[in-house]
């Protein structure tokens, strides 16, 4: 035989092994990560890492929610980054790195732990995060979306996808939405708890934006496009709103790198007479507006201003996410993309608008190296809450600002306490405005969350619901709590301590609530996870 036959025989194997890889071969494994979002892929590299075979499953064809999915400036820069240590601390050293293997300039130090701002592009983080993957032996399974769960009592047998059926010793629900917690009969809650329920000051209705002096009403009496509703609820009470999702657009001025942004179907200017009425009312046209942040590559991360009065955030667009099946979140993505082309081509074009500010936006466009089979625009809707699970421990407003300290910590997290609008109410006495803001509760010096344990307990469902279940990113929590957990930096840490106690679980074949938890502690450090509180 040749060495070219051998050598095209080797390659046909190669393609073949990976082939049965990605398409369905392995359907067993230790552990099971359904989610491949920043805490998702932690946790699987992390349990990966302990010795145990690991699938993870993705039910969009799309690896690395946010980090990879556009949110580009990483808002580890309001966190106290020396408790951002293991596979956060590693996955930024290597997206440096693959900068300055190619000679280019390191956007930024990871080993300088300040408030500096850390950037990079979305193509970056992808190529370090499937090798990162591929490096720990994790089997990426993409397009596999959750139909049913089988259990056998408490403990789950199997997860049935639209892609085949899977089985584990034990697995991670790595979803944004809660979706592998919830199929497994896990109790959960969604929305705002109100102030009494676990004594939260920052609970219930917020108001710490400015009412504009304008009808929300049009002259039949009914809503104007874009306002939510004309009842906000008493204000110490919870309700059912999510903060605001949007898209982290990753944009370029450039004209050799830049993609004209897409024209929206159907525009109908009158879908933004509420702002035209604010300004025409005097209101500050600065306040109509999305942020920008400078990224490598003369590109920009755009995100929804927090501070602003209208932005590419769709208030209220969100609510209906958690229980929408496959099909029912297409058309919510397709919503909320409509409304941010919408959105960039009133800001653009609308008379009502500046001519310099039209001009800013204008220059911008998306990025012909970015995110090519999706027609250059993010495929990672921005869900900054969903469902939250109600387990063995509820991390609220005291755990972060009072009682910090826990015995049986997993992760550090320290990023401000933060909500998005969660309504925007016509008033019917006359005037608008926006609901749910809390803005950064932090130190100002330095400009920092608070730090505060993330326990093990928190991760762990009641185990006569479920106990072979870790779930990291929908945790247990309220939604002030969220608003400081919802956080990639957060994520991935806490990510990766629910891998290391996963494979653990599947290795001594216990379930995770009877881990004992110095163990746990011993393999979190050696995998270089932070757990002792700093000075604060």
């Amino acid at each position: 035989m040749t060495r070219t036959v051998c050598h095209f025989i080797l390659v046909l194997a190669a393609l073949s092994a990976n082939s049965h890889r990605s398409f369905g071969g392995a359907s067993d494994a230790d552990v099971i990560v359904y989610g491949s979002t920043p805490g998702g892929f932690c946790a699987a590299i992390a349990a990966a890492r302990e010795g145990a075979s690991v699938i993870l499953l993705e039910p969009t064809d799309h690896v690395g929610g946010l980090s990879t999915g556009g949110l580009s400036h990483c808002d580890s820069n309001q966190m106290v980054r020396t408790t951002l240590m293991g596979l956060f601390d590693e996955w930024h050293a290597r997206v440096v790195q693959d900068y300055t293997d190619r000679g280019l300039t390191a956007p930024y130090n990871p080993a300088t732990k300040d408030q500096s701002r850390w950037v990079f592009e979305p193509h970056v983080a992808m190529r370090v995060t499937r090798r990162m993957l591929q490096e720990s032996n994790v089997t990426v399974l993409t397009e596999r979306y959750l139909q049913s769960v089988t259990k056998d009592g408490p403990t789950i047998t199997s997860l049935v996808t639209s892609r085949g059926t899977f089985s584990a010793k034990v697995y991670v629900d790595g979803t944004y939405e809660g979706d592998l917690m919830a199929a497994a009969g896990v109790d959960w809650t969604a929305g705002r708890e109100g102030r009494a329920e676990y004594n939260e000051p920052l609970a219930g209705k917020q108001y710490p934006k400015a009412k504009m002096d304008i009808s929300g009403f049009d002259d039949k009496g009914q809503l104007l496009p874009l306002v939510t509703t004309d009842d906000g609820g008493a204000e110490a009470e919870g309700d059912t709103n999510m903060m605001t999702y949007s898209f982290r657009l990753c944009l370029t001025a450039d004209p050799d790198k830049r993609v004209p942004m897409p024209a929206p179907d159907n525009y109908d200017p009158s879908r933004f007479e509420i702002i035209r009425r604010y300004i025409n009312a005097g209101g500050d046209v600065n306040q109509v507006r999305f942020d920008l942040y400078p990224l490598p590559g003369d590109k920009f991360d755009g995100n929804n201003s927090i501070g602003g009065q209208f932005s590419i955030g769709l208030i209220g667009g969100g609510n209906q996410w958690h229980t929408a099946d496959e099909a029912g979140r297409k058309a919510i993505w397709e919503t909320h993309k409509q409304y941010t082309l919408e959105f960039y081509h009133f800001l653009t074009t609308d008379r009502i608008i500046p001519e310099a500010i039209r001009k800013k936006y204008a220059r911008l466009g998306l990025c012909k190296d970015e995110f090519a089979s999706y027609g250059h625009f993010s495929p990672a809707l921005y869900v900054r809450e969903s469902r939250r699970m109600k387990g063995l421990y509820v991390i609220s407003q005291r755990d972060i600002l009072d009682e910090p300290t826990k015995d049986d910590p997993i992760a550090i997290s320290s990023f401000p306490i933060d909500s998005h609008d969660c309504q925007r109410i016509a008033l019917k006495g006359g005037g608008v405005i926006n609901e749910g803001t809390i803005f950064p509760v932090r130190k100002r010096n330095p400009a920092q969350g608070y730090a505060y344990h993330v326990p093990y307990r928190s991760v762990l469902p009641k185990p006569e619901q479920c106990d072979n279940l870790l779930v990291p990113i929908a945790l247990s929590c309220t939604h002030v709590g969220i608003s400081s957990l919802r956080i990639e930096g957060a994520w991935m840490v806490i990510g990766q301590g629910a891998g290391v106690a996963a494979a653990l679980s599947a290795s001594a074949g216990v379930p995770p609530q009877d881990l004992p938890y110095p163990d746990l502690k011993e393999h979190l450090l050696a995998q270089g996870q932070i757990l002792d509180l700093p000075d604060q």
